[in-house]
């Protein structure tokens, strides 16, 4: 899973959204198990990438709202 730029995010409807962050916390999980040296980055990356998503989603609900 690579990471994921706001763009691409952007375009992605919300179900989408959602399905992405379940394959992150899964991958994040499996990630935190074999962790080593390398691992460490990979988690970094996946966890700034739940952000992001988490963060569209968010302001997606804000804009439907108003």
């Amino acid at each position: 899973m690579g990471i994921l730029k706001n763009n691409e995010i952007s375009r992605m409807s919300e179900k989408e959204i959602n399905e992405k962050l379940e394959e992150l916390k899964l991958e994040l999980i499996k990630s935190k198990i074999t962790s080593s040296k390398s691992g460490k980055t990979k988690i970094k990356e996946i966890k700034k990438t739940i952000a992001r998503l988490l963060t569209f989603n968010r302001q997606n609900k804000k804009s439907i709202k108003k």
